[in-house]
Parts: C-alpha cells; structure tokens; sequence
C-alpha cells in the first residue's frame, strides 16, 4: 500500500489552524514548488506556486529550479514533471489520482491501434501515460492541438488520441481528417444539453463557454470554446456579466477571484444527484496529503530512464512547436 493509501490519522497532522503555515514551512526547507491544476480543490489552489492548466503547468516544470516538485493534479501531469526533471523529486499527494483518459487508452491497446495506422502521424493529448507518449510524434494539449495540427503537412495522415471529443473538435477547427482513438473524460462527457438548455432559460444573459472535451451537444451551445486558461481569461475580458462554463467546477474559483463582480454557473450533469462535474481523481489530493508528501518525500514519482527519454521526446516536440500559445 502506498503511504497516500494509508489512512490518516490525527497524530500524523498538525492541528488544522496550523496546517496550511507547515505546508508553507515543509516548502521552503525542502526548496519545493508546489504546481496545482485549475481543477484542484480552491485551497489548494491558493497555497500553489503556479496554478495553471496542462500546458501551463508542464511549462512551470520545464522552467523550475526548486529540488522538489510537488504536483497537486493527476498522475500523467506529475509523471509528465518527472519526464521532463529526471534529476528532481516528484511527489504527487495521493499516487491514485488517475485519468479516464489516460486509463481508458492502455499502451498494448494503442500499439495495436496505430500498427493498423501505419505512415500516420501521431499526436496525444497529454492526459496519457509515458507509454503512450513514447509511441507518439507530438504531445498536445487543449491549449494547442489547433496550433500543433495546422503545422503537420495537409498530405499526411494523422492518429489522434485519446480524446475523441478534442480530436473532433480540432478536425473542425482544421479541416483535416484525423483518426480518432474512441477516449473519452468522465467529468466533460457527463454534462447534460436538457439540463444545461433549462440554465440557459433561467438566465438568458449568460454565456455559455465550454472546454472542447465537451460533447457537440454541449459544445454547439458555447459561445467560446477553449482550454482551461483560454476560459479563465475570455470570462475576465468579456463584457458578459453572466457564464455557464461547462468544464470542471474547480476552475470557477479562479474565475471568481479574478472576476468577482461576475456571475459563474457550473454546467448541470446529467444525475442532479451527484457532483459529476467535479472530477474524483483531482480531488484525491487534499491539504493534509500535500503536507504529508512535503515531510515525507513520498509518493514520489520513479521511471524507467528508456522511458523517460523516449516520452520526453514528443513533450520536447510540442513545447517547440507551442511557442506564442497561451
């Protein structure tokens, strides 16, 4: 059982008044930056050195100089940090936090995939795991799959993966014709059109905006469409006083701290009853987590050395070819 695992008990926390000023304290004596995901619950977010979304935070690794890398978000994303810090200590709060996507796309699955794809070129949304980036040409992100695509020659195929929501959203975008791996993310396809159309009557000056993982039923709705921080900054900007923002509700306390004289709504799931619009796997990680992982180094993040490079190729790829991206 890893140490996350473990149930906690009182006598490994300090009191919850003084939680938050250790955290801080573990950060400084370990040299830590804490990178958080705009998904992560909001007290976290506010104890984070960067917050940011996919790209953002891989950029954040990228560019760190701290000796310990404490990632609050989902396992490819601190697997991505170690990727590109092989010499660094990456801990992640609680190692279960997964991905659909990641899970959804195993790497002996996509092996037989792209073997029955051969020539294409092949592009991997960054929720996936080192294996899967090792078989690919170019990792992208929400942020930059329309930039990354629009730069492949118009006469060569591509496979895209494992986000087939994104991947159809970037065809439109682009005009190509991609082969798609059938992935999807439990949080994004869940959201409910009946339900968010009844929202939209209830405040007809609301603009909806959406996270292309969204399916076009959502997506035909939104008046913007763009990655994490693409929303962040479009609900600041806007002169809309109103939003539904149909992506994970984590991102709305940075829209409101940035914005607080604007109103924002978390798109509606399907099940009234549950909070489907929050993803489980992000809120695996919890403060008393990230202060264990600051005291004890642990669980960290360990990988095959021929792996790391082979994945870290593709990274490279789109970190080069994401220059100007926000």
């Amino acid at each position: 059982m890893s140490p996350s695992a473990l149930p906690l008990t009182r006598n490994d926390l300090p009191p919850d008044s003084q939680l938050e000023d250790e955290i801080r304290r573990l950060k400084k004596e370990r040299n830590a930056v804490i990178l958080a995901h705009y998904y992560q619950e909001s007290e976290i977010q506010d104890l984070a050195d960067h917050v940011g979304d996919s790209l953002g935070l891989a950029r954040a690794a990228q560019k760190t100089e701290a000796d310990v890398i404490a990632f609050c978000g989902v396992h490819f994303m601190a697997e991505t940090a170690k990727i590109l810090n092989p010499t660094r200590v990456v801990v992640l709060p609680d190692l279960t936090a997964g991905c659909s996507l990641a899970d959804g796309c195993p790497p002996d699955a996509f092996r037989r995939f792209l073997d029955k794809h051969p020539g294409h070129t092949v592009i991997s949304y960054i929720n996936c795991s080192a294996a899967v980036k090792a078989m690919s040409d170019i990792i992208c992100t929400s942020s930059n799959a329309v930039h990354i695509v629009n730069q492949i020659p118009k006469d060569q195929p591509i496979v895209f993966a494992p986000d087939k929501h994104l991947g159809r959203y970037v065809a439109k975008q682009t005009g190509r014709d991609l082969v798609l791996w059938q992935g999807t993310c439990i949080v994004h396809e869940t959201f409910s059109e009946r339900r968010m159309i009844e929202l939209m009557v209830r405040n007809p000056t609301a603009e909806v905006i959406a996270h292309p993982e969204c399916d076009d039923s959502i997506l035909k709705h939104a008046k913007f469409i763009g990655s994490t921080t693409a929303l962040l900054k479009y609900a600041v900007s806007s002169p809309a006083q109103a939003f539904i923002v149909a992506t994970e509700e984590g991102i709305l306390h940075s829209m409101r701290r940035d914005a607080p004289h604007k109103q924002f709504i978390a798109a509606p799931p399907e099940d009234e009853s549950c909070a489907c619009n929050q993803c489980p796997f992000m809120r695996k990680n919890t403060l008393e987590k990230l202060y264990l992982a600051l005291r004890d180094l642990e669980p960290r993040l360990e990988m095959d050395e021929a792996l790391r490079v082979a994945a870290k190729k593709p990274i490279d790829r789109m970190l080069e070819l994401s220059t100007g991206v926000g």
